[in-house]
């Protein structure tokens, strides 16, 4: 189980993934430059490396439900 500081919200507009805030630099609106079916392949097993292109911080993501991306590394303090 991975605990909840290594999860963070996300959206979908579109084929779009967005956070409302970088975890790492607190920009506003970040569209991640992943796409609404990879989701899936990471909920099926894929581990993901997401680069945030406001502030090139990056992350791995290991997990997502319908809500949250899980990462493999702590993004809330």
């Amino acid at each position: 189980m991975i605990p909840f500081s290594h999860a963070w919200p996300y959206e979908i507009l579109g084929e779009d993934v967005y956070v409302s805030e970088c975890p790492f630099c607190g920009t506003s609106n970040v569209i991640l430059p992943m796409r609404k079916k990879e989701l899936k392949e990471i909920r099926e097993g894929k581990k993901k490396l997401l680069v945030f292109p406001c502030c090139k911080g990056s992350v791995y993501i290991v997990d997502t439900d319908a809500d949250y991306l899980l990462a493999n590394r702590r993004l809330r303090k």
